[in-house]
């Protein structure tokens, strides 16, 4: 788990790594254990080879590069859940992101995803 400054730090790296990167990040927060990202894919982007982008950089970062005092290395889980979003729901979307420090106080990451599991129809060992 990360410290909520940690969290703060990582979610500012990532930013600043996919705009190198032309990945259109529009929105990125999340808890001391999850992130959520908004993201525009582009025509040649897929959301696999992003995913192991971010991943891939912000967890080498972090860990060898970000100069933060910290007790434990980051490690991202393989898997990841993704869902296709109107642009009509985009600002609903940003604005739950924005708002997961709240969030969290009431629900748990697990039961947020057990919820998710319910509603879309997939078994946490079937997401990728």
């Amino acid at each position: 788990m990360l410290s909520i400054g940690h969290k703060n730090k990582l979610c500012e790296h990532i930013l600043e790594e996919t705009r190198k990167k032309s990945i259109r990040l529009l929105e990125i927060n999340g808890y001391v254990d999850h992130l959520h990202c908004l993201i525009s894919l582009g025509p040649t982007q897929c959301i696999a080879d992003i995913m192991q982008s971010i991943k891939g950089e912000s967890a080498h970062w972090f860990n060898n590069r970000s100069g933060l005092e910290r007790h434990q290395k980051l490690a991202w889980q393989d898997d990841y859940f993704a869902v296709s979003v109107s642009e009509s729901h985009a600002e609903q979307v940003r604005s739950y992101i924005q708002r997961q420090e709240q969030h969290h106080q009431h629900t748990t990451y697990y039961e947020e995803a057990e919820r998710l599991a319910e509603k879309y129809g997939f078994t946490p060992d079937s997401v990728g």
